[in-house]
């Protein structure tokens, strides 16, 4: 059975980037544009690894990331940023909280899409 991922993100161009990158790996990729769709994909879809926008209008990532864990403690989330010294606060609120995830710096290329997903998923590569 195919492994499932879900991208969270806001921004079409990045949504792509993983689609492009994954395309020939083998993995079932969804997208969601906002928080919110994101939630709404948990909800109804098991998935096996996560990555997440931290800035995002709406519900940002933080916060999306708490109702995830409500859900599902267990899924792999890689928070996604170029802004995690804005949201230094928020970040340090949910390892205070237990919450677990992890935070790759943006831009993340091909390369490291591929790597971290295999490494997520199969324990094949390292981040």
């Amino acid at each position: 059975m195919k492994k499932r991922i879900l991208v969270i993100d806001d921004e079409e161009s990045v949504r792509k980037s993983y689609a492009l990158a994954l395309e020939d790996c083998g993995y079932n990729l969804d997208a969601s544009a906002s928080g919110e769709e994101g939630l709404k994909n948990v909800k109804s879809i098991n998935y096996d690894l996560i990555f997440l926008d931290l800035k995002m209008p709406g519900l940002n990532g933080i916060d999306t990331l708490y109702e995830i864990r409500k859900k599902d403690k267990k899924v792999p989330v890689f928070i996604v940023t170029a802004f995690h010294r804005e949201f230094a606060g928020g970040l340090k609120s949910l390892q205070d909280d237990g919450i677990d995830f992890q935070l790759l710096a943006k831009p993340i290329g091909r390369a490291q899409i591929i790597a971290v997903t295999r490494s997520a998923l199969e324990g094949l590569a390292s981040y």
